[in-house]
């Protein structure tokens, strides 16, 4: 599974682009939306549907550049027909891997990207390379080990996750990314690193609970099926996780809480 094929499996289902849809600047790129300034320069590589991006655009205003860019050709043309119309913001298609921009931008940024990517240094090393001299690049992302569930959800949804967990790992990718970042930062040749907590929680009587905690019944119906092809589990096994998952949620689910740092560090040299 190569990271392109990856992400698309990913995010071309109906209910996770709507996930990307629904996502905003101040409540999923929070440590972002403290930073951005009106007239900056900004690049968000794995932009998605571009609903995080065009957050930034009205953060930087019309004095500011934004330019989101993502792999999925799809996911760019929907971005255009819903937020190209912003000042200040376009979207191109482009592979985090052969980002071609030098020094361009004082800041650099991606959400829940790199946990997709099987070489998630050297997308960061040309994310390093975009910014600035004295600009910032400003990651977010998961350690999908550490996910907390309130109460114990479903034997059929625990035994899901960890084949999802090793589908994943089988194919490169590196489930626990938010806590290597750090090292990676510095690998890449930034300085200043810092690290803020992003953790992603919803509780029983948050407006948006169920739809929020169903995230993983969603992941059972999206992904299972090419999991089950891969040989990690069967479709009795997915379509039971999901089943038994959305009853837990009507029933006994209480919280969630995903595991997310945002590290950003300063290109000095």
């Amino acid at each position: 599974m190569d990271d392109k094929t990856a992400r698309e499996r990913a995010e071309l289902s109906g209910k996770l682009t709507n996930v990307l849809d629904a996502r905003t600047l101040a409540g999923s790129h929070r440590r972002l939306a403290e930073i951005v300034r009106p007239g900056m320069t900004v690049l968000d590589v794995g932009c998605g549907t571009g609903s995080i991006t065009r957050g930034i655009a009205e953060a930087t205003g019309p004095s500011g550049s934004v330019l989101g860019v993502d792999s999925n050709a799809k996911l760019i043309e929907k971005a255009r027909r819903a937020h190209g119309g912003t000042p200040g913001l376009a979207f191109e298609e482009g592979d985090a891997y052969e980002l071609a921009y030098e020094e361009r931008f004082d800041i650099v940024t991606s959400a829940r990207l790199l946990v997709w990517l099987s070489d998630p240094l050297r997308a960061l090393k040309r994310m390093t390379a975009a910014a600035k001299r004295g600009g910032r690049v400003v990651i977010a992302d998961y350690n999908h080990v550490k996910i907390k569930w309130g109460t114990k959800p479903p034997a059929s949804m625990l035994a899901f996750y960890d084949a999802y967990l090793q589908w994943r790992s089988d194919a490169g990718l590196d489930n626990a990314i938010a806590d290597r970042l750090p090292a990676l930062f510095e690998r890449a040749g930034l300085a200043r690193v810092a690290v803020t907590p992003q953790h992603e929680e919803t509780r029983r009587g948050d407006p948006d609970f169920a739809v929020r905690i169903a995230i993983w019944a969603d992941t059972a119906s999206s992904r299972g099926p090419q999991m089950a092809k891969d040989g990690y589990v069967t479709e009795r096994e997915y379509k039971t996780a999901e089943d038994e998952y959305r009853e837990w949620i009507r029933s006994d689910a209480d919280s969630l809480t995903m595991y997310m740092l945002a590290v950003e560090g300063v290109k000095e040299r």
